[in-house]
């Protein structure tokens, strides 16, 4: 399931939202800060300003003690200075006190705040919240006389006043910002889109050119724009693709001038070793005439003679697969005929236990030479570095879809030996792969079952090597062992198989077993 959240891009994008939405949301949220508190400082500086001065004009005119009459003079008076503001007023001295409103509870007033202003000079406010209504209370002690000559006279004045008005503009102050900030916000959002875009682009790009390089294309470049970080990897990209494809181009060269050298070795060798064979062919004719130290010698030249001819042949049938050379000349066979001729050609029918079809039972479109190569690689090698009995399978496999129709054919050869180390099973296909602690002898050249490989490969087929379990020999009357198994499987009936008949370089063989 594809999740593009968890991609670079999906990162970026919520990374560059969420620090746009929380600075434009904590912008708005600052100003909105700083306003109101501009507002109501303004307000209550205002306030506390004409209290006092109010205060002050009435103080001489107050009897100290105050009575009664004199704390209800002063709140009635300071209410009535200011009758457009709804000022309600609470005069106080020890334990009398007066009110602008009858039966005034002045229930807004905390006890902290009257013990506050019995302890200080200064003017003392609070801001209270009552029934849904903000209102700014204050205080202020009443001093006859300078302050600095006469301690605190005990006598107060708190003053109520309602912040309609300054919760209006704060109301007013917060849908202002809130229309400011959705815009704001969209903005920033489409901002942080679009500088993403912009970072992700050359990542992207980045991307598609390593994706075309592990594709094969190392001529893909990245376009150098600016000199940020993004066009230092850029370049750095251009850098290292160039090195790559010069390294990569330099390494086929190589291997295509080694390719020559074999092909060229290997053909200049096929003169030589044909007279050499028949030289080795009239020797061998005579070696019964000979002394027996000069027949031994005679025998040896001729067997590693024909080894090198083997040898010889194999290498320009591998250089074939290598330069892509190598064809199919396809044919409608029977193919448990064609396995039988493979093993009456090299005189192995009583050697070979045999499970094939009936005549006709399993027909299909396959290079009989080619096949006949790959099967008798395996059937020599399991008869030379495994055990008998060795048998020899054949049988027909579908596909698990059947929409598809393909028919396989399946060719299993066995053995009954000590079978393959596990080590070793990767490499059975490698050329010139031998394993003297798997095999007992090693007399081939090593690039028999590479060969095997190569001419399945060109049909469209797999082949691929294994261990029976231990036992498995007892079903087809062997011993009580495992063994090596390689399995050949071929599809049949492709028509779009077949491909140009190859050219056999002149003086070229057939191929023979290994």
């Amino acid at each position: 399931m594809n999740r593009p959240l968890r991609g670079l891009r999906g990162r970026l994008l919520i990374a560059f939202v969420l620090v746009t939405a929380v600075a434009t949301l904590t912008t708005g949220a600052l100003t909105f800060r700083e306003a109101r508190v501009a507002v109501l400082q303004q307000s209550q500086d205002t306030i506390i300003k004409r209290l006092r001065a109010h205060v002050d004009g009435l103080a001489p005119g107050i009897a100290y003690p105050p009575t009664q009459s004199d704390l209800e003079r002063v709140a009635l008076e300071v209410a009535a200075a200011e009758p457009a503001q709804n000022w309600r007023v609470l005069a106080t001295y020890r334990g009398l006190q007066a009110t602008s409103r009858p039966q005034d509870t002045f229930a807004e007033l905390s006890a902290d705040m009257r013990s506050a202003v019995g302890s200080r000079r200064a003017a003392v406010f609070q801001r209270v919240r009552t029934d849904g209504r903000s209102s700014l209370v204050v205080g202020l002690p009443v001093t006859f006389g300078e302050p600095a000559e006469r301690p605190a006279s005990g006598v107060a004045v708190f003053l109520t006043v309602p912040q309609t008005g300054e919760q209006g503009y704060v109301d007013a102050l917060v849908t202002a910002i809130g229309r400011a900030v959705v815009p704001a916000l969209g903005l920033a959002v489409l901002l942080a889109l679009l500088a993403a875009r912009g970072v992700l682009r050359p990542v992207r790009e980045l991307r598609r050119a390593t994706r075309s390089i592990a594709e094969g294309h190392l001529d893909t470049r990245l376009a150098v724009n600016g000199s940020d970080e993004l066009a230092d990897l850029s370049h750095t990209f251009n850098e290292t693709a160039a090195a790559l494809e010069e390294s990569v181009a330099e390494l086929r060269r190589m291997e295509a001038r080694a390719r020559r050298f074999v092909a060229d070795v290997s053909h200049e060798l096929r003169t030589p070793l044909a007279a050499m064979s028949a030289v080795t062919d009239v020797l061998d004719e005579d070696a019964a005439r000979l002394d027996p130290d000069t027949a031994m010698a005679v025998r040896l030249i001729s067997g590693e003679t024909v080894k090198l001819a083997r040898l010889v042949n194999d290498l320009m049938e591998i250089s074939r697969f290598d330069a892509g050379a190598a064809g199919l000349q396809l044919d409608d066979l029977d193919l448990a005929e064609s396995l039988r001729r493979t093993l009456a050609a090299r005189g192995w029918q009583d050697t070979v236990d045999t499970r094939l079809p009936g005549p006709g039972e399993l027909r299909g479109r396959v290079d009989p030479r080619r096949l006949d190569v790959a099967v008798a690689n395996l059937v020599g090698n399991a008869l030379r570095h495994g055990a008998c009995p060795v048998q020899l399978r054949l049988y027909a496999r579908e596909m698990p879809d059947p929409a598809d129709g393909t028919v396989w054919a399946v060719i299993e050869v066995t053995d009954s030996g000590p079978g393959i180390p596990a080590d070793v099973l990767p490499h059975v296909f490698d050329r010139f792969y031998k394993s003297d602690t798997a095999r007992t002898r090693s007399e081939g050249s090593g690039l028999g079952l590479s060969i095997a490989a190569e001419n399945v490969r060109l049909h469209g087929g797999t082949v691929r090597a294994a261990n029976r379990p231990e036992g498995d020999g007892a079903e087809s009357g062997g011993a009580e062992s495992g063994g090596a198994v390689f399995t050949v499987e071929i599809p049949l009936g492709k028509e779009e198989m077949e491909e140009p008949e190859e050219k056999e370089q002149p003086g070229e063989k057939e191929v023979r077993e290994t």
